[in-house]
């Protein structure tokens, strides 16, 4: 990761919105991808990233149940509302 990424590794996983952690993790994913990182990095990277995809796990079930105490328990899929 360059060093202007490194300053939001910083920021506290808690602290992210959905958006962010999304952001962040495809960042991640592409300096494990594209460069040659010492195995300490790497490592650190991975875990950064393993973090930021159990947050937006975490945000997304609450996005769904937000939606269920709106919409009630049945959530439609959109693929029958187009039918």
């Amino acid at each position: 990761m360059s060093k202007s990424s490194s300053k939001k590794v910083e920021k506290s996983i808690e602290e992210l919105t959905y958006e962010e952690a999304l952001a962040e993790l495809e960042e991640i994913v592409s300096a494990l991808e594209g460069e040659q990182n010492r195995l300490e990095e790497a490592i650190q990277l991975f875990e950064r990233g393993q973090a930021l995809a159990a947050r937006c796990g975490v945000l997304l079930e609450a996005a769904e149940l937000k939606v269920k105490q709106v919409a009630g328990d049945e959530i439609i899929p959109f693929e029958e509302l187009s039918e």
